[in-house]
């Protein structure tokens, strides 16, 4: 009797088996449809960045380079180049994720997905994917056209490495969880405005915090965008604000709490099935 149990027990197991290798089959059509998405308007989504963040080095590099006090032996110019690259890395992978859940709710294509065999982990996998590759190739870009304007070793790459990876899965993440909560573009532009925009610009991207008063640096050693930017600026210096170390505890616990919020709220189909 046991042996005859045995196909029907393989049978069971292969049929419970496969809806959860169909339910992530689709992951990489869905990654690459989001990469082509922002892929074919490069010209807004890539480039446009690129240039802001050279606007900002022009400006900001010419007016305080001999005004702001940084690190030992380190101009205010290379400083800044970190801080920029890190700042459009993460600003990119939030816009391109919230965009295009809002996108997708508002013109209502979105069912086209809410009818496939996709499980939540196959939509955050490409959505947040996705935003990643934006994020870093808007990163690199910046990196490659800001270089040349002044002299910038790399000390520690590997925590380049990290912390890129790590902010913009974080920022990608969050533009899920924005563009799910969003109905439509003013609460989206709302929730990048009011706590997005003032978390990156006051994580120290043009300053080191350690010329701010004591009450100050408290306030920012609080926000996880320091920890993202210090840690990266710390893989070219080989100088940071606080250990690099701290950063990852702090940037990594912060990425796996609201990877796990964006998650459940997929799970549960938060504002995508009426």
């Amino acid at each position: 009797m046991a042996l005859a149990a045995r196909p029907d027990s393989a049978a069971a197991a292969a049929a419970t088996a496969a809806p959860r290798s169909h339910s992530l089959a689709g992951t990489g059509t869905l990654f690459r449809k989001e990469i082509l998405r922002f892929w074919k308007v490069a010209f807004q989504t890539v480039a446009a960045p690129v240039l802001t963040a050279v606007l900002y080095l022009l400006i900001f590099g010419h007016v305080l380079e001999d005004r702001v006090q940084v690190f030992q032996g380190v101009r205010y110019t290379s400083f800044l180049i970190p801080g920029l690259v890190m700042m459009s890395v993460l600003q990119n992978s939030f816009a391109n994720s919230s965009s295009s859940l809002i996108q997708s709710k508002i013109t209502g294509n979105l069912v086209f997905l809410l009818v496939t065999p996709l499980n939540h982990w196959a939509w955050y996998l490409a959505y947040a994917g996705a935003s990643m590759v934006r994020g870093l190739t808007v990163g690199a870009g910046v990196l490659l056209v800001t270089v040349w304007f002044a002299p910038l070793p790399m000390a520690e790459p590997w925590w380049i490495v990290i912390f890129a990876a790590l902010g913009a899965a974080m920022l990608g993440t969050l533009g899920l969880i924005a563009g799910l909560w969003a109905d439509k573009f003013d609460q989206l532009a709302a929730f990048q405005n009011f706590i997005i925009m003032p978390l990156t610009f006051l994580s120290g991207v043009f300053y080191s915090v350690h010329s701010l008063p004591a009450v100050w640096q408290a306030v920012s050693h609080l926000n996880p965008f320091f920890y993202m930017i210090d840690g990266f600026r710390r893989g070219f210096f080989g100088a940071s604000d606080v250990s690099p170390w701290l950063s990852l505890a702090v940037v990594g616990t912060s990425f796996a709490l609201v990877a796990a919020l964006a998650l459940r709220l997929l799970a549960t189909g938060y504002k995508l099935r009426a």
